[in-house]
């Protein structure tokens, strides 16, 4: 009983230290924009001595963070809705059609989950800047269409949708699209949403691949103004560049802390079924 107590302290303490770890750029990030720049670079507290909102007026100021967050949004919400969409339909075919080489193209699909970013970026990159969206949102969101695992996770849980259900909608004559829109997606819908989730947050986050199309300051997203204040001759306006992470993170936070049971279980089931 003693070795069991002592084993269960030290692995409550080992999380306690990561989950510390883990939160502690959040804190640190909330709690710079509120300083002065002269305490964010003399003083590594928690808590300011000097409350300030100068940070968050400053990037009023100085960027355009309207027009950045809506470009933010429009790239993130064009690539999950396609994503979502492409994914349904793909992933019903798999699983409620049969036909010659459906398995070996699934298996193609999913292994393009296992590329690497570096291996496709000078390709998407060449090809962005042939077709003229360089400096363009489009040319931002136009790769991250190409991604199979929506089509992977929702095909796990469709799978779990009986197949005699569809069996006997197709003897009343109901068409895909119905069968899709009645039985399927109801079913499916909070993996739907939590898969939509994801996709979101990754889009909204993205950093490399926005840094290489976008140079305009108008057309930059988010993570792309971060870099405005941060410099390597060290002339970084550290409350400043807090401030745009803090607003940054509101948004996927708020989402992850609202549909977080959504997300869990849309992972956890997605492994059941090989």
């Amino acid at each position: 009983m003693k070795t069991e107590r002592r084993t269960e302290i030290i692995w409550h303490a080992v999380l306690i230290v990561i989950v510390f770890l883990s939160l502690y750029p959040i804190f640190f990030a909330l709690s710079t924009s509120f300083k002065t720049l002269n305490e964010a670079f003399n003083s590594s507290s928690l808590i300011p001595k000097e409350f300030t909102t100068a940070a968050y007026s400053n990037v009023l100021q100085k960027i355009p963070f309207v027009k950045i967050t809506v470009n933010t949004f429009i790239i993130a919400g064009i690539v999950t809705a396609f994503k979502l969409f492409t994914g349904v339909l793909a992933a019903y075919s798999f699983v409620f059609f049969d036909y010659k080489g459906k398995n070996f193209m699934y298996f193609i699909l999913v292994s393009t989950i296992f590329i690497p970013f570096t291996v496709t970026m000078i390709p998407n990159f060449i090809t962005i800047s042939k077709i003229g969206l360089r400096d363009n949102i489009l040319g931002v969101a136009l790769p991250q269409l190409a991604d199979a695992t929506g089509i992977f996770l929702l095909r796990q849980h469709m799978r779990g949708i009986p197949k005699s259900l569809v069996e006997v909608a197709k003897l009343e004559k109901a068409s895909h699209t119905n069968i899709l829109r009645t039985i399927v997606v109801p079913m499916v819908k909070p993996a739907i949403l939590s898969i939509g989730i994801i996709f979101f947050i990754n889009s909204w986050n993205e950093y490399v691949w926005p840094s290489l199309i976008l140079k305009s300051t108008e057309n930059y997203t988010l993570s792309l103004a971060l870099q405005m204040f941060v410099s390597a001759e060290g002339g970084t306006d550290i409350p400043v560049a807090m401030a745009i992470s803090v607003l940054t993170m509101v948004l996927p936070l708020g989402i992850y802390s609202v549909c977080q049971k959504y997300i869990i279980n849309t992972f956890a089931q997605s492994g059941i079924k090989g």
